[in-house]
């Protein structure tokens, strides 16, 4: 992996963009002199309690409801090894590997603020899977809420199962010996410690994060481009107006639009056309607000998860005076309400997009050729790719439902209610997939409209954006296959960038 930055955990609070560095980035993880020294301190707790024989749960006894089961002897290093055996069977595709190293970051950061008691030879092992390159292949479903993610991270550590190395999938072993390490061996706790957690729920909405994030800026700009190409009346966006109901997103929302649509001749000579616009127009920075106002509180709630100790047992104080508290913070209740929340926001992002280009390709409010083509009959024009949006957002609709409320008896009813939050970070996900082909295919038809309009000046930020997308795809004269032309736009979108040169253009995107 890249070494161009190097991220450290242990010596101030972590954000979310430090998660994503590591695991979609590159960048090199590393933990700070003090990060080790908790580690090792809550390692000699666990050491004391086993040389006492003290009972302790997941330390001297089995596992949910076998926590009644007294362990000792070579039989507490076989419960760490049973453990991510037993818990490694999830289902279905791979997570891809960007996923799996933002699990394993995150999982790392709990460790490191020294409250779970595994050796210190488990966490290295953790950091040298990032920094090398090798990546456990990690079935996507079977979480309630974590253990089976990890899981299947702990085995890859022992030698079993397959990761991904060098652009290939190899087992385990292979990869291993091919980077000089050898399997770990475990002790006592230390396979409780790595399943144990919200690192799943909390590494995936690192990632959303940031990709809901980018794509709440380009809502702004591609409606802008569709807001003017509809010729929308700019008074909706009134700074003065707008601060009659102070919520935050929606300030920042009319701020950008008022940048991008600046000096349009387009709106100049259309002020006064209808006495006010459609919802899905006028309603921008209400409704794009209220998205971001979700996003920062999806935000806050991952990054105080992010800077928590969530293991069970956690142990406190020193190897001479210490406490171990069986108790229930690896419970994801709050990171799976916030991908919850996210994810409604996310899908009405997409919803309101879906409704704007709708209107873009229909004459009778469009007041442009039907389907933005210039010989609509023999062309279908823009016609269908509004059905592939419907049917996107409608999944989104579906995806929004909240896995949070959902629950499950677990564990002969030792667990008996789960935040179901792994689930709900993983829909959050295809959520904004759903959401950034929706958001496209609408940047393709506002440039396409732009089009029937250039005889006229555009906004400062509208022009820049259509200018970005002609480089990458030509305007539509006649009918051709568009499949390619929505994954040129999707793509555009996934470039940070783009998203970038857009918001130089105007000094800078809120």
């Amino acid at each position: 992996m890249s070494s161009a930055s190097i991220i450290t955990f242990g010596d101030a609070p972590l954000h979310w963009q430090d998660v994503v560095a590591v695991a979609r980035h590159g960048a090199r993880l590393e933990l700070s002199a003090a990060a080790w020294t908790r580690i090792d301190n809550a390692r000699g707790i666990v050491e004391r309690i086993v040389e006492r024989g003290e009972r302790a749960y997941g330390i001297s006894t089995g596992l949910g409801a076998l926590c009644n089961v007294v362990l000792e002897g070579e039989q507490l290093a076989q419960l760490s090894r049973n453990t991510l055996l037993s818990h490694a069977c999830g289902v279905g595709e791979a997570l891809k590997d960007e996923q799996t190293r933002a699990i394993i970051c995150v999982a790392i950061a709990n460790y490191s603020l020294g409250k779970s008691g595994l050796h210190r030879r488990v966490v290295q092992a953790l950091l040298e899977l990032l920094n090398r390159g090798i990546t456990p292949r990690v079935p996507a479903q079977g979480s309630v809420g974590y253990l089976t993610h990890m899981a299947h991270v702990g085995v890859a550590l022992l030698g079993v199962g397959e990761v991904s190395y060098r652009g290939r999938t190899v087992a385990a072993a292979e990869a291993l010996a091919a980077e000089g390490l050898a399997p770990v061996e475990l002790g006592a706790k230390d396979g409780l410690s790595l399943v144990n957690g919200t690192p799943c729920m909390t590494g995936l909405c690192c990632l959303a994060l940031e990709d809901a994030t980018r794509l709440a800026h380009w809502a702004d700009v591609i409606g802008a481009m569709s807001f003017e190409a509809l010729r929308g009346q700019t008074d909706a966006f009134d700074a003065e107006i707008l601060a009659l109901k102070p919520h935050p997103g929606a300030q920042l929302v009319g701020e950008n639009l008022r940048a991008l649509l600046d000096g349009s001749e387009v709106l100049a000579s259309s002020r006064g056309i209808r006495t006010q616009d459609a919802l899905s127009m006028r309603s921008m920075p209400q409704i794009h607000g209220a998205c971001r106002d979700q996003l920062a509180h999806a935000a806050r709630q991952v990054e105080i998860e992010l800077n928590s100790a969530n293991d069970n047992p956690l142990v406190l104080g020193t190897p001479e005076h210490y406490r171990v508290v069986s108790q229930a913070n690896p419970h994801g209740e709050s990171v799976a309400m916030a991908a919850d929340l996210l994810c409604i926001a996310v899908a009405e992002l997409g919803g309101v997009a879906e409704r704007r280009l709708d209107r873009l390709i229909n004459p009778l409010v469009s007041g442009l050729p039907a389907f933005l083509v210039s010989q609509p009959g023999v062309n279908s024009g823009m016609m269908i790719v509004q059905y592939v949006a419907a049917a996107l957002a409608g999944e989104n609709r579906q995806l929004a439902q909240p896995a949070v409320v959902d629950n499950y008896v677990t564990s002969g009813l030792q667990e008996d209610h789960l935040s179901l939050g792994t689930s709900a970070a993983l829909k959050l996900g295809r959520c904004i997939g759903n959401c950034q082909q929706i958001l496209a295919i609408e940047y393709l038809l506002a440039a396409q409209a732009f089009e029937f309009l250039k005889e006229q000046r555009f906004g400062a930020g509208t022009q820049r954006a259509w200018e970005l997308l002609r480089e990458q795809v030509p305007a539509y004269d006649a009918d051709r296959w568009l499949a390619p032309d929505i994954a040129r736009a999707a793509a555009l979108l996934a470039d940070r960038r783009a998203l970038q040169n857009v918001g130089a253009s105007i000094g800078r995107l809120q």
